[in-house]
């Protein structure tokens, strides 16, 4: 029995998943105070990666909604969270090994050249170092020997202004905020995932209400 009875989803955006057959638990949070339809909703299977190469599936909440409704057609069910979740089955995690270092070099080294090379065809475009200069030999009387304290507290400065940009020391954070880094990856993650569900639903691909 289900009358007067209510269910309260929470989906979640983006799932990731070793298995094959996905649960309704495994897309989101689910609240009952019934504790019978509680554990049936949540051991519901909405979708299964048969394929060996399926490695994503787009799940409507109006698909959860029919299943749930066949089960109880008397069950009211509120969607507390996302109307769409992207489902990503992931390999299983393998060890670390020579090829995971390497790469992860290879991109210490892009991240540290490419702004470095970027800053230095800054400073070249406007000519920071003559600037400098004709500061130095105003403000002292004396010709620049290209190494004065303008150099040296302009790269001070620069250094610190990147480490407190990037809100990182090392591995500590200077302050609880998230980065502009991270920031910007989560608004990445959210076009993503925002234009697969429309490609999805473009398609016919989502798995959604019959």
């Amino acid at each position: 029995m289900a009358a007067g009875e209510t269910l309260y989803l929470k989906l979640e955006r983006n799932v990731e998943t070793q298995k094959e057959d996905i649960r309704l638990s495994d897309l989101g949070k689910l609240v009952c105070a019934d504790r019978e339809i509680l554990v049936r909703a949540k051991t519901l299977r909405i979708c299964s990666f048969r394929k060996e190469k399926q490695g994503r599936c787009i799940v409507s909440v109006m698909k959860i909604v029919e299943e749930l409704k066949k089960l109880w057609p008397s069950l009211e069910i509120q969607n507390l969270g996302e109307t769409e979740v992207v489902v990503e089955r992931v390999k299983a995690e393998q060890k670390k090994g020579v090829w995971l270092w390497m790469k992860t070099a290879f991109v210490c080294l892009i991240c540290f050249f490419g702004p470095a090379f970027t800053i230095m065809a800054f400073h070249n475009d406007i000519g920071i170092g003559d600037v400098f200069a004709r500061i130095y030999e105003m403000t002292t009387g004396r010709p620049s020997d290209g190494i004065t304290i303008l150099e040296i507290s302009y790269s001070i400065g620069l250094a610190a202004g990147i480490i407190l940009f990037f809100n990182h020391i090392g591995g500590r954070r200077i302050t609880r905020d998230p980065t502009p880094i991270e920031v910007e990856m989560r608004i990445y993650e959210d076009q993503v995932n925002n234009a697969l569900v429309e490609t999805a639903d473009r398609e016919g691909e989502m798995i959604d209400a019959s």
